[in-house]
């Protein structure tokens, strides 16, 4: 209700709490009626596993490369991020649950870009540099046929 009344908008404070623009303006409207019954209510449902503090550290881990923390390959999964939240802070998160909640955080599913790992730049350059000009060149000078 403070950032509320030093000017801010109720979609820059939605924004901030992370919650819906419409329960902001609930919250105004009860806190206008009578500020006192909105200070006295508590939060409905059970409380978080994670404080806020813990949340700002997983989003720093998943700006990092999975194999920083010992995994094998460059992917976050889900399972992978709830093993690591157990190991470091005791909460046991379902990794489905896990997956809603990092959407809801607006990370999406990612997959990592497949390199070969028989890739030798050195050829690629040389094959673009001799044939594929020579191959250019050749269509250029062919007229499109017609059916």
């Amino acid at each position: 209700m403070q950032r509320l009344l030093d000017g801010y908008c109720t979609e820059e404070v939605a924004d901030f709490l992370d919650v819906d623009p419409r329960s902001v303006r609930r919250w105004w409207a009860t806190f206008q009626a009578n500020p006192a019954t909105l200070a006295a209510r508590s939060v409905p449902g059970r409380p978080p596993k994670l404080s806020v503090a813990q949340e700002k550290i997983i989003r720093r881990w998943l700006a990092e490369s999975p194999t920083t923390f010992g995994f094998d390959t460059e992917l976050w999964t889900a399972r992978r991020l709830a093993r690591l939240i157990e190991q470091e802070f005791g909460a046991h998160l379902n990794p489905r649950y896990l997956s809603c909640w990092l959407r809801a955080r607006r990370f999406t599913p990612q997959k990592p870009q497949r390199v070969p790992r028989e890739r030798d730049q050195a050829v690629i350059a040389a094959w673009l540099a001799h044939d594929w000009a020579r191959i250019k060149r050749g269509r250029a000078g062919v007229a499109p046929t017609s059916p």
